[in-house]
This record gives structure tokens, sequence and C-alpha cells, in this order.
């Protein structure tokens, strides 16, 4: 009987714990299929609203919360979204965000509608350790969870570099109409060997590409540093 409870409260508080994705309202819904999700201003305009998500619970997984996000917004044909910020009940204005708990406002624009930011670079940090990254041979300390982005002037070489043993540089420069482009590091681990060979595998200051709207998800649910 014991076991059987511990068990039961086990799943109990997995439940509570875990994160929810729901639809508060659905305006109406668009029929496209689109695969991007851009982040956007709704107040430029040339939008289309379509319903309001809410996110409940906090998760360290952001690929597996931006999958349930972008699941929900494509059952009723989003490709845009932007925060919506809680009214605060005590004070005017809109309570700052709560990455356990906030809401996404969900739209369709037309892709050729959708702002662009040539030669303009994001760099995102890793969830999880503080880091020490070199942009542009100036040490910036990324805090987890941080993001901050640059401006590529054209014809100069932009360097970023992990600083650390078998990391990673890479070299950036403007280009006439060059597309915005979104990078995360990832922080040092050790992890054994996949299917129990000998060994180890060294991870050390990675720096991967990103998907936009990945990224425009990221820069919601991370906080931006100057």
């Amino acid at each position: 009987m014991k076991k059987h409870i511990a068990i039961l409260l086990m799943i109990f508080s997995q439940i509570l714990m875990g994160q929810n994705v729901l639809f508060n309202k659905v305006v109406k819904t668009h029929s496209n299929y689109d695969k991007i999700f851009y982040k956007i201003n709704p107040e430029l305009g040339n939008s289309e609203y379509l319903a309001e998500l809410e996110v409940q619970g906090f998760s360290d997984d952001d690929p597996k919360v931006f999958g349930m996000i972008y699941k929900k917004a494509k059952e009723v044909g989003a490709n845009a979204f932007s925060f919506q910020p809680f009214e605060t009940i005590e004070e005017a204005g809109a309570q700052k965000f709560d990455p356990a708990h906030y809401k996404l406002n969900l739209y369709y624009v037309n892709p050729e509608n959708f702002p662009k930011e040539n030669n303009v670079v994001y760099f995102f940090a890793s969830p999880y350790k503080t880091q020490n990254i070199a942009l542009n041979n100036v040490n910036v300390v990324f805090e987890p969870r941080t993001f901050t982005k640059k401006t590529l002037n054209i014809g100069e070489v932009f360097s970023v570099s992990t600083k650390k043993l078998l990391g990673a540089s890479i070299k950036l420069s403007g280009q006439e109409n060059q597309p915005v482009q979104h990078y995360q590091f990832s922080a040092f681990s050790v992890n054994s060997n996949p299917y129990g060979t000998a060994g180890i595998n060294l991870k050390s200051g990675d720096i991967t590409r990103l998907e936009r709207s990945y990224a425009d998800f990221l820069s919601v649910v991370y906080q931006e540093f100057k």
C-alpha cells in the first residue's frame, strides 16, 4: 500500500511540476503551410490576430518547450507571435516576464511583411552555466539564459571565441542584405561514450547556429543584456 501511495504521489507531483501550453482563446484560424514562427511587434501592423497561448510551469528544456508552443501555434495556422504581459492589479503597468508563467499572442503575417534585421547577430548563452566569451577580442560574461545582439559592419571581420580548450571560434562579416543570424554557446561537459564503449566525450564551448524561429523564442524567455 505504501509503495502504491508513493507512486501516486510521484505521478501527481510530476503533473504539478510539468509544463502546460494551453489556448486561452482562439479568435480565428488561418490556413497555411508555413513552417516559420517568427517574433513580431504587433504595433507595426500587417498582422492578423489569431489566438492567445498561456505557458504554465518552468522547464529548462528549451527545445521541448518550443516544440509544444510551435505545435499549438500551427493548430490555428499561426506563423508569428509576440509576448503578452500580464496586467498587474496592485499598480499600473505590465508585469515583468516570468519564465514559469507567461502568455504569447499568435498571428498570421504574410511572409513578405516580416521585418528584416540585416547584418544583426544574436548570441545566446547556455541555459545552465556562466561563460566567458570573446566577442571581437573583448571578454563578455554570459550569465545563464541571457543573450545579446551585435551589428556587423560591412567589410569588417567580427571574431567569436569560447576561449576554452577544444573550444570553438567563428568569424563573421557584414555583407549587403545579409539576413539576421543566431548562435548559442553550449557549456563544457564531460559525458561517457554511448553504447557502453570505453572513454569519455569532452564537449567544450561549442557554438551552434540556430534556426530563426527557435532563436526568436529564446529571445523572449532569455534576458537581454547590452
